[in-house]
């Protein structure tokens, strides 16, 4: 009786264990190094905007790996350093495998180490400082362009359009700003283009006079910044009220609708690089409506459609590698486009975008415009 009763017991848990496809149906966790806290908050959110509902759609349509489901495990990195660090960190210790994010390029550069040392595959759909994938990490990838592409572009414009006007180069000294200006400024001393004034700001501050004075001191006609936008919105305004009426051009960090929230009609005429505009695109309807859906208050803009696409390009890649390792993922990653939200994005050897795309925006009655050049 006693055999018979073990007999049954085992009979039950080996039913359990073959109808337990749903142990092999565990989800695919992509952890999300995000800015949900200081001054690019803003950014930050429309980043998880996209990349969630990015898996929304994904996981109505079936998920990857034949029904297995995507799932965001989400943390603030503050666009800080030493947090993004800590984050991948406690990513690592989780076990998770693949990483979107950081957005900040000084806080994706030193968490790329992180990922790369614990075989972590991490994709950054806004991180440009090309030091991100110049150190031969074969599982860091980066679904934008470079700042030694987005700055050249404006580099160039500037030579093209203003060689005779009093040029500046401002940057906010994050890996970011400084990575912009750096490489604008080194096509204009390329170009022969002279830099009336070259000077710097400091990320957080709201005062900003002394920067102002010193361009209206050196008359300047057109500076360029790198930076983001809370600074830039707030440069503008105190330009304007001493008098200073420089044109400003900046890069993608600019491209949210917070930089009018704080520039106002200050920040009339002021241009920026970015990818081209997605929002209005057939391609992006369907992922328009999934952003909405999840939050209707800010319109998405390419952060977010940046971030959904990232999210697609992960997911086609785990399906193309019948695997989510991130050996296999970074295999299928670098093999062929992948078709996303904003086209085709094909990676190079490094992990960066092969043929980036920038063009020129305006700003001008609340939200901003392709440029008239």
């Amino acid at each position: 009786m006693q055999f018979s009763r073990t007999a049954s017991a085992l009979a039950v848990l080996g039913a359990l264990l073959l109808a337990r496809p749903a142990a092999a149906q565990e989800d695919v966790v992509i952890g999300f190094s995000d800015v949900l806290s200081g001054n690019v908050a803003a950014i930050g959110q429309q980043a998880l905007n996209g990349a969630q509902a990015a898996v929304d759609v994904i996981n109505a349509r079936g998920g990857v790996l034949h029904g297995r489901k995507l799932r965001l495990a989400v943390e603030d990195d503050a666009c800080d350093p030493k947090q993004a660090v800590s984050v991948a960190n406690l990513f690592a210790g989780r076990g998770i495998k693949l990483v979107l994010g950081p957005l900040c390029s000084s806080a994706a550069i030193p968490a790329s180490s992180v990922y790369a040392e614990e075989g972590i595959l991490m994709m950054s759909a806004s991180a440009t400082n090309p030091q991100l994938t110049e150190r031969k990490l074969t599982t860091v990838f980066r679904a934008c362009g470079r700042d030694d592409q987005q700055g050249a572009v404006a580099g160039e414009m500037l030579a093209d359009r203003f060689a005779n006007k009093r040029i500046a180069i401002v940057d906010d000294k994050s890996a970011y700003g400084s990575g912009l200006a750096t490489e604008a400024a080194k096509v204009l001393k390329q170009r022969k283009v002279p830099i009336a004034f070259t000077g710097s700001v400091t990320a957080g501050e709201k005062d900003f006079s002394a920067i102002v004075s010193r361009l209206k001191q050196e008359r300047i006609d057109i500076a360029y910044y790198g930076g983001y936008h809370p600074e830039l919105g707030l440069i503008l305004r105190q330009a304007r009220s001493a008098g200073l009426n420089a044109i400003f051009v900046s890069g993608e960090g600019i491209g949210t609708s917070e930089f009018w929230a704080i520039a106002g009609d200050a920040g009339t005429g002021t241009l920026f690089t970015n990818s081209p505009d997605v929002a209005g695109t057939p391609a992006a309807s369907e992922a328009r409506k999934a952003i909405e859906a999840r939050d209707a208050k800010v319109p998405p803009d390419n952060f977010a459609f940046y971030n959904y696409a990232a999210i697609q390009a992960l997911a086609a890649a785990i399906d193309r590698a019948g695997s989510a390792t991130p050996k296999a993922v970074a295999a299928a990653l670098r093999k062929d486009p992948l078709p996303t939200v904003v086209g085709p994005l094909a990676f190079d050897a490094k992990g960066d975008l092969k043929a980036p795309q920038y063009v020129f925006f305006e700003w001008r009655d609340g939200t901003y415009h392709r440029a008239a050049f």
